[in-house]
């Protein structure tokens, strides 16, 4: 399995490269990456060489493509440029691991565009996924927290530290808790939609989430956290985790009062899962239904926050 990565730099979140890691590691291979300039897209490729092989830069997706023949696209580009990315890909025939948001244009109406997206993959019998890591994470979370037991009234609780303020903190960081919420409790719509700021480093969103007869009280923090590593904790029903990256090991720890645990880097599940959906034709944990749900309620509260800035010009 031959991938191509567009968007591998580190000028911004800088995921794609690890990403193209845990593709190495699961036995794919990384060819190329297309970057803005043939500057960027160099200094991406000779990051990634050190997990093993050469990896080419380009700066025009169609000559990659001719080139490189790849099976596989991954995404981590700007938001703005996933849907214009995701187009080429399934017209050029190829499977693709999008990272979060899956497209993110606030204008366009999320749902028929995913919709669409997803009829010209079926088509050609393209596997899409989206990358929101953190429900590969709710195993551990099980594992130190105890067995989920869902009530007749719920609490979540998600704190994030994401690298840029203000309104762009939501399609940053919300998909992560949407992802959560839906293979937590199912889907769900929100009502109660409310927010509280602090100035542009700062955000608390709150809705309830109804899923059936049963509801489940919503609380996202967003604290602006330029370097990392960012603060991250999140819970059901008051058994909140605490990430925590070993001092000398680097690896990924769940903290609860004095428990903890290491847990696989869900990111590399993320990766592991949209592979094996791609060998065994099989769906992807995060595919078509849950990227519709997520990208709908994320429209609906990027709105939401819109409507309060407009009613509240001087929380600035």
């Amino acid at each position: 399995m031959n991938i191509s990565i567009i968007g591998a730099g580190r000028t911004r979140n800088g995921i794609g490269e690890y990403i193209g890691k845990y593709f190495h590691k699961h036995g794919a291979k990384v060819t190329s990456v297309l970057g803005t300039t043939e500057k960027t897209s160099l200094q991406a490729s000779l990051a990634l060489r050190k997990y093993g092989g050469d990896v080419h830069p380009y700066t025009d997706f169609d000559q990659m493509v001719k080139t490189e023949k790849p099976d596989v696209a991954v995404i981590a580009s700007p938001s703005p440029t996933h849907y214009e990315y995701l187009l080429k890909c399934i017209h050029s025939g190829l499977h693709v691991f999008c990272e979060k948001p899956f497209i993110w244009n606030p204008p366009m109406d999320p749902q028929k565009r995913v919709e669409e997206i997803f009829e010209k993959a079926d088509r050609k019998k393209i596997t899409l996924v989206m990358n929101s890591q953190w429900p590969f994470s709710i195993d551990a979370y099980e594992a130190l927290c105890g067995k989920i037991v869902i009530q007749t009234s719920n609490t979540f609780l998600i704190r994030m530290s994401p690298p840029f303020p203000g309104r762009e903190m939501i399609p940053e960081s919300v998909p992560h808790a949407l992802s959560l919420l839906y293979c937590f409790l199912g889907v769900g719509e929100i009502r109660d939609l409310g927010f509280e700021s602090e100035g542009e480093r700062e955000m608390a969103i709150k809705f309830s989430y109804w899923f059936g007869t049963q509801t489940c009280d919503v609380l996202i923090r967003l604290i602006f956290e330029k370097t990392p590593p960012r603060p991250f904790s999140f819970g059901l029903n008051d058994r909140i985790v605490f990430r925590s990256l070993g001092l000398e090991d680097y690896e990924i720890y769940f903290n609860d009062g004095n428990k903890r645990l290491k847990i696989v880097d869900p990111l590399e599940l993320s990766v592991k899962n949209f592979i094996e959906a791609v060998e065994r034709k099989t769906e992807p944990l995060i595919g078509r239904f849950h990227i519709l749900h997520n990208m709908s309620l994320l429209k609906e509260i990027d709105d939401g926050y819109c409507e309060f800035k407009k009613r509240n010009p001087w929380k600035n």
